[in-house]
């Protein structure tokens, strides 16, 4: 998955800095760029296209709440996530008219934000993935990615999660081949260890088989095929 391009729209610089070393911490994110008004944000979505806006409401020239029927128009592909100290209700009602993703009032706390985050992060991996549409990810995908809950409502052994579970499937349903960890782990963007985990499960309930390969000098290597 290629990572996601986030940008900032806060009048106080300070706390822009703030969110961009929060945003710092989750490798799956890159920040492209900050604005300080809603001009300068409307330029940052025409030149960047970025695929997440945080965005306040309260700037020196207009309302982010009055950015958001321009930006819905103008660019209708970018999630946006609203942090204000905003606690008026037509805000937030305007908020969800718009689509808004989350909605954090000021201040937020540093576990709250990572949360929302992450929550971002697997719905729009998620979204990357060619898994097959069926109601069960319709479910997943309305319940914002949250799959810890969703492992447990449908019994996923401890450190297996359904989003990474059907990027892993994704994988075999696109390569019906032999596949190593390694070559799983490029395809979902996650380490070897990672894959070898969740390949393990798929074998333990036979939805892959295994076979060792060696190679040209001998070393061997387990291979993982899906059953047809």
């Amino acid at each position: 998955m290629d990572k996601i391009k986030a940008a900032i729209a806060e009048d106080d610089f300070r706390i822009a800095d703030i969110h961009e070393k929060f945003l710092d911490k989750f490798k799956e994110i890159d920040v492209i760029g900050k604005s300080l008004n809603g001009e300068q944000t409307l330029q940052l979505l025409e030149q960047k296209n970025p695929d997440l806006l945080l965005l306040d409401v309260y700037m020196p020239d207009m309302l982010g709440s009055e950015l958001l029927p321009t930006i819905r128009e103008n660019f209708p592909k970018v999630s946006i996530i609203m942090i204000t100290a905003a606690t008026d209700k037509v805000f937030l009602e305007k908020a969800l008219m718009y689509g808004v993703e989350n909605y954090l009032i000021k201040p937020v706390s540093r576990e709250r934000f990572d949360e929302v985050i992450q929550e971002f992060i697997k719905k729009h991996s998620l979204l990357s993935t060619s898994q097959e549409v069926d109601q069960n990810y319709v479910d997943l995908l309305f319940r914002k990615g949250k799959s810890e809950d969703s492992a447990k409502s449908i019994g996923l052994p401890k450190g297996i999660d359904e989003i990474t579970l059907g990027k892993v499937k994704a994988v075999f349903n696109r390569r019906r081949e032999g596949l190593s960890a390694e070559d799983v782990g490029k395809e979902i963007g996650a380490s070897r260890i990672t894959a070898r985990r969740y390949l393990e499960y798929l074998s333990s309930i036979q939805e892959v088989r295994t076979e060792v390969v060696y190679g040209i000098v001998g070393r061997p290597e387990k291979k993982y095929y899906p059953i047809k």
